[in-house]
């Protein structure tokens, strides 16, 4: 990027030395950007946002995914990635002889980004590889990870989405460290470009900001009320406490260390991400009984993000200048070791290790806070890439809220004393985890797409046991809504009402399932209208079905639908 030199303008021509000529001579809008429409006219309509992935810009506008990926040989996929995981590549090598962890937490932070709310985030369109996701702190060092499994890629090619090959590879990873998973579905199609419609928080992008890995100057603002408070919440339809992270601060609030408070803000992080509280537990413990963390370095000294990094870094970021900058010298968040002496095995050590020892904080390397037993006996770590070498245990601060916190620690007992019930529990929030943006069971792809259990979170619609309507059936139906009296304008209001749920971000919502007779929908203040026109609509699904001698029905959600054209009134 060009630096702006203030003090060398040529008066007559209005140039700037070393300042690009097409940008004018005067410095706006955020951060000396030139001000944009947003800028000028805040509330506007950004209509822009209807032809974000246009189908006709879209590359592979002609593929049939679902064809595509039912056509790999899904065993030999998950070989290749399997085989890489346990190689080790010079330019970016593994811990422990094993990119297990690392690509772990790869399609966990793809995943992770899921926030109910909106339905917006998650790792369907593999938006870890774009602005903003892909620059976050929090994402350090996930450029690697995705460049280590290009060659997957490549070799696959349009017939394996990005964002398929992330989750595929986080799962196959548990799986070669012993642990068994739920299943895994495809059928994630992937963005190609970047997402400027998604409100990630009201901070301002501040690189000189933005090396600060607690951005205790950023938190307060997607915060509302005074902390203690009742009424003090993260601002909606935000799920991560701080930006540029995934869920909070593993320093605590503010990085202050304090257990109790990062419990507070895991609960409301964890549960915008639609996660209760033995999902949320057995993800924590679950996802650090793997790997390890990295903070060898002072963060002032890494290189900018992969979106603000000069061009000869190839698209890479977080360029490390201290040692080879990567392996022993690697950072990402600042706190440095692992948590279990068998940092590629699943086992129960991690809550073990948690209930068994006093911790105190301490500091990294790099200076962030973290936490070692008192215990001068307690087990050692290996390191990660220098053979004999044994470091201290580490815990961070928010895994320290999960004993603090009564609830949590309540979950912990259970799980520690019935590692089975763990496993099983990690496994299915796992599944959650990283399938929940995906919609219907309909959508998913492969032999391992576990459709035999609905679970709650897919939002199951009971399977149609009857034989649809045919025409002479419509113009019963009809007869029996013109005599319900209802006006021709409630009727279209309420199958509006119904179908308008619908968001394509996670496909949820909509007409299918007659939602809007039920709890929350019913009872939304914007509703009222259609309750007595739903309480009449019941009627008539009982009257025709009633009235019916063999296997044809109605159902109450194609009615509702239904009475859109009807022309009463």
């Amino acid at each position: 990027m060009l630096k702006l030199q203030n003090d060398k303008t040529n008066t007559a021509t209005h140039e700037m030395t070393g300042k690009c000529p097409f940008g004018g001579d005067r410095i706006g809008g955020s951060l000396g950007s030139p001000p944009t429409l947003s800028d000028w006219y805040p509330n506007r309509l950004k209509v822009e946002i209807l032809h974000q992935n246009g189908p006709q810009a879209n590359p592979l506008r002609d593929l049939d995914y679902s064809e595509a990926f039912n056509a790999i040989d899904y065993d030999a996929l998950k070989r290749d990635i399997k085989q890489f995981l346990t190689t080790s590549v010079k330019w970016w090598p593994s811990d422990y002889g094993n990119y297990g962890p690392q690509m772990i937490r790869m399609a966990w932070h793809a995943a992770g980004t899921y926030r109910i709310a909106d339905g917006r985030g998650g790792a369907g369109e593999a938006l870890q590889r774009f602005a903003p996701v892909s620059s976050w702190w929090d994402n350090g060092n996930t450029d690697k990870s995705r460049r280590l499994i290009w060659p997957i890629k490549k070799k696959y090619g349009s017939a394996l989405s990005w964002g398929d090959l992330m989750v595929l590879t986080g799962t196959c990873a548990l799986e070669i460290m012993g642990f068994p998973t739920y299943g895994f579905a495809g059928g994630r199609r992937d963005a190609w470009e970047a997402d400027n419609a998604t409100y990630w928080g009201p901070e301002v992008w501040d690189p000189k900001e933005f090396k600060s890995s607690d951005s205790m100057v950023t938190r307060d603002k997607r915060w509302r009320g005074k902390n203690g408070d009742a009424d003090y919440d993260l601002e909606n339809p935000l799920a991560a406490t701080h930006q540029a992270l995934i869920y909070v601060n593993p320093e605590g609030p503010y990085a202050n260390g304090d257990p109790m408070g990062s419990a507070r803000d895991i609960r409301i992080a964890f549960t915008r991400m639609a996660m209760n509280d033995e999902e949320t537990v057995a993800l924590i413990a679950g996802g650090h009984a793997f790997g390890k963390s990295h903070g060898m370095v002072a963060a002032d000294k890494v290189g900018p993000p992969p979106e603000m990094a000069p061009i000869e870094a190839m698209g890479l970021g977080w360029q490390n200048p201290d040692g080879t900058g990567f392996a022993e010298y690697t950072m990402t968040n600042g706190i440095e070791g692992s948590w279990t002496p068998d940092p590629t095995q699943w086992d129960n050590s991690y809550l073990e290790n948690l209930f068994k020892f006093k911790w105190v904080q301490t500091k990294s390397p790099a200076g962030a806070l973290q936490w070692t037993p008192s215990d001068p006996n307690a087990p050692k770590t290996p390191d990660a890439h220098i053979p004999g070498k044994m470091n201290p245990l580490m815990m961070m601060t928010s895994d320290i809220a999960l004993i603090t916190d009564l609830d949590y620690r309540r979950i912990c007992e259970k799980f520690l004393s019935d590692f089975d019930a763990f496993t099983q529990a990690f496994s299915k929030a796992w599944y959650k985890l990283t399938h929940r943006d995906m919609g219907p069971r309909e959508r998913y792809l492969g032999p391992e797409k576990r459709i035999e259990n609905e679970l709650l979170w897919q939002d199951p619609i009971p399977p149609r046991q009857h034989d649809v309507i045919g025409e002479a059936d419509i113009n019963i139906l009809k007869g029996l809504i013109i005599a319900t009296g209802l006006s021709g304008s409630d009727l279209v209001f309420t199958a509006f009402s119904a179908a308008a749920t619908y968001r394509n971000s996670d496909k949820r919502g909509g007409a299918n399932g007659a939602r809007l007779a039920l709890a929350p929908q019913k009872d939304w203040a914007v509703n009222r209208r259609t309750v007595p026109v739903v309480a009449a609509l019941r009627g008539v699904v009982d009257d025709y079905n009633g009235r019916q001698r063999g296997d044809v029905r109605v159902s109450l959600a194609d009615l509702i639908a239904r009475t859109s054209r009807c022309p009463n009134g």
